[in-house]
């Protein structure tokens, strides 16, 4: 994949809202082979333990009366599992970072810098997605944050990761939308 086609994503990236104007980002990029099969090793071992969680995606909505809604999350699931396995094949794995960590803050404290840099990591997603690359946004990794830091040279101290997000360009463009509860379902006006 092309350095310069991830940094025009990135330049529109950086165009997001950050609080205070602070811009407290850094992003890292990873397409060495070694480091992802490392990275690899890394989120299998996490994913690993997250599927035997009472919470895990396996889990959610299997005893759901909606049949479409059980359906969406076994492709779902079903996904998960397979980047888990593939993961270190992507050709490209990003790692947005935060200057400073939320380790024991506030609610507001810890809201305030994810606000500050999600905005952008969706913009990358979205300019990826408008020239052919496909990506998601994953956590999974950051049980083992300071491990993954180490393998990165990341300042554990001074930079928080706050996801991993895999690039790849897509099979096709034929998408579909997602099943999703209806918006009157979870929508309130005024109180709860």
């Amino acid at each position: 994949m092309p350095e310069d086609l991830l940094e025009e994503c990135l330049s529109i990236a950086v165009q997001a809202p950050s609080g205070s104007n602070a811009q407290n980002w850094q992003f890292v990029f990873v397409t060495d082979p070694a480091l992802k099969e490392n990275l690899g090793e890394i989120y299998s071992r996490a994913w690993d333990q997250y599927i035997q969680s009472p919470n895990s995606i396996f889990k959610r909505h299997e005893d759901s009366d909606d049949g479409d809604l059980r359906n969406s999350q076994e492709r779902s699931a079903s996904s998960a599992d397979f980047l888990s396995h593939n993961i270190k094949s992507v050709p490209v794995l990003m790692i947005p970072c935060y200057r400073s960590r939320t380790d024991g803050l506030r609610l507001i404290g810890q809201a305030t810098r994810f606000a500050s840099i999600y905005p952008a990591v969706w913009s990358f997603m979205l300019a990826a997605r408008d020239r052919g690359l496909g990506t998601s946004l994953t956590t999974m990794h950051l049980m083992y944050e300071k491990e993954v830091a180490e393998l990165l040279d990341i300042p554990y101290e001074e930079y928080m990761q706050c996801g991993l997000i895999p690039i790849a360009y897509t099979k096709g463009t034929n998408f579909k939308q997602a099943y999703r509860l209806a918006a009157r379902s979870v929508m309130h006006m005024d109180r709860w």
